[in-house]
């Protein structure tokens, strides 16, 4: 099925064209039969409930506001068994009335592997492509049952893409490409048969897609360029990631200013850092010779890595360093409690690393608006320093540099016990909330389905009336 996708319909062309041209006739009938709303399916698999990934946030808020934009979302994921993890308590975030429709798919890695170790082929494009086996009958059926009138797919994760691919080419309907994440760099994916597989995925994609989202301006440049035959700059948005007001509104945000003598201070990293794309080992060799140098001690600072993944990996280097008593590794807990915990910090950490300079983690945003000191580990020329000095209340330090961090951390540490290190700019981060990003999406929506017309036509009916 994938190879199909990527490289043409070959003996499904019949079948296919057949398919699309009756979901072009119910397309076609969408709005006189529904009224001023159109209808959206989200092909997602970071959604409740998935546990470990901010990523869900952006669909998941999605849901919550684009009805407000006349935009009704279904949302088609894999059935919860394929998630590394879950948390059973983030399906009451999703909004009432949204249909969530799960469909067949496995982990090749849980489900097929034999400790842990699989055939390399049986997860191309990625670990969860079975779930592209279940997704486009399930997708296909989701289309007729909420007279779907665009399709969107949302990556991370590559098979997400290729059930819109498909779904696209049977229906014919406009398919939104949401790109969190640039699907292939130069140097990304590191292993070169996944990174030939991406990259054909990726231009299939590229020639089918309708329009597509991006949430860096670099990683928008970068594609126009890549694929000048297939887009143009009129199909390609910048929507960036953002936070959601109301889940900030009855945090308890304690005053800032100078740490009281006698207490730690507590620095905090919410969520996953990867092993390569956030390789923590610099800050690591940093904090030994800090504590070395007895300008680091567990009994002045304290440092929170809360559900960072890899922990078996991150608790050997610890103890390599001897630093597991400034460094703890804390396990996941429910969102609203990840952000308390980030308010009650009185410094939040940030990984970025060179080979995502093209994108912004989307924690940056929730860091922003709880307005705490950050020390950033990336690059000084990415897109995540760009935002940082934006808004400001950030120190950026090279996450490659260990003897930058060794500095800055110090620095770092002695601004926040004295209460002189700056903190973000409240105006400037107010651009970034989740539902003006979801009234951006509608815009395209609207756009690109002719809605617009639609619904003038209908408020018209309406005065007359």
């Amino acid at each position: 099925m994938i190879r199909s996708a990527i490289g043409g319909l070959s003996s499904k062309e019949t079948h296919t064209r057949r398919h699309s041209r009756h979901f072009k006739e119910i397309a076609a009938n969408r709005y006189s039969e529904t009224g001023p709303l159109g209808n959206i399916l989200i092909i997602a698999y970071h959604f409740p409930p998935q546990a470990g990934s901010s990523g869900l946030l952006r669909s998941l808020k999605y849901c919550r506001y684009l009805p407000e934009f006349g935009w009704h979302p279904a949302v088609l994921t894999p059935h919860p068994r394929a998630y590394e993890k879950i948390d059973e308590k983030s399906l009451h975030f999703i909004p009432q009335g949204v249909p969530v429709i799960p469909s067949f798919a496995m982990d090749t890695k849980k489900h097929m592997g034999i400790g842990g170790r699989y055939l390399r082929y049986m997860a191309l494009p990625d670990r969860w492509v079975s779930w592209v086996f279940g997704g486009v009958p399930t997708g296909l059926r989701a289309v007729r049952e909420h007279k779907t009138d665009v399709l969107y797919s949302t990556f991370p994760i590559l098979s997400a893409a290729v059930i819109g691919l498909w779904l696209q080419r049977f229906t014919g309907l406009p398919w939104v490409l949401d790109l969190r994440d640039p699907i292939t760099q130069d140097d990304y994916p590191h292993d070169p048969l996944i990174r030939r597989v991406w990259s054909k995925v990726e231009r299939a994609c590229m020639r089918r897609v309708s329009r597509v989202i991006f949430t860096a301006e670099a990683t928008r440049r970068m594609y126009l360029e890549r694929y000048p035959e297939f887009l143009k700059p009129e199909m390609c948005f910048l929507i960036s990631n953002g936070y959601d007001e109301a889940d900030f509104c009855d945090l308890e945000l304690p005053a800032i200013g100078p740490v009281p003598a006698g207490r730690r201070i507590r620095l905090v990293h919410s969520g996953l850092i990867y092993p390569v794309e956030r390789d923590p080992r610099p800050m690591f060799n940093a904090v030994g010779r800090l504590k070395k140098m007895g300008r680091l001690s567990p009994d002045k600072v304290q440092i929170v890595f809360r559900a960072p993944g890899s922990e078996d990996l991150y608790r050997k280097l610890l103890a390599e360093r001897d630093i597991e008593d400034l460094i703890t590794l804390e396990p996941h807990i429910p969102y609203r409690q990840a952000l308390q915990e980030c308010a009650e910090a009185d410094g939040l950490l940030l990984f970025q690393a060179a080979d995502c300079d093209k994108q912004i983690p989307a924690k940056a945003y929730e860091y922003l608006r709880i307005g705490k000191p950050i020390l950033a580990l990336a690059t000084h020329t990415g897109d995540t320093a760009a935002l940082l000095r934006e808004v400001g209340g950030a120190t950026v330090v090279n996450i490659a540099s260990e003897d930058e961090i060794y500095e800055g951390l110090s620095s770092f540490v002695d601004a926040l016990r004295v209460g002189t290190h700056p903190v973000p700019n409240k105006n400037k981060i107010q651009r970034y909330t989740r539902e003006a990003q979801a009234g951006q999406l509608a815009r395209v929506l609207d756009e690109l389905t002719d809605k617009t017309h639609h619904d003038e036509k209908v408020r018209i009916e309406k005065v007359a009336k």
